[in-house]
């Protein structure tokens, strides 16, 4: 089997979601998994993909939304 191609990116959220990771992390180690933030990341879609489309919509509506880009540089 051939390994799949990967692609990086780079994403903009909130602090508070970027902790959810951290948390979500730790509750995997405490049953005693080892994840990557990737890999939770990728976790997430899965859930995502197999839900019913009224879950995705409302997870999606729940999403805060940012502006995105880099911050400007201080001189």
């Amino acid at each position: 089997m051939e390994t799949e191609k990967v692609v990086r990116d780079t994403f903009t959220m909130p602090r508070s979601d970027y902790e959810k990771i951290t948390v979500l992390i730790q509750r995997c180690l405490d049953a005693g998994v080892s994840v990557k933030k990737g890999e939770l990341l990728r976790a997430g879609l899965i859930l995502l993909a197999s839900a019913p489309q009224k879950h995705l919509l409302a997870a999606v509506s729940a999403v805060e939304r940012v502006k995105t880009g880099r911050p400007p540089k201080s001189r």
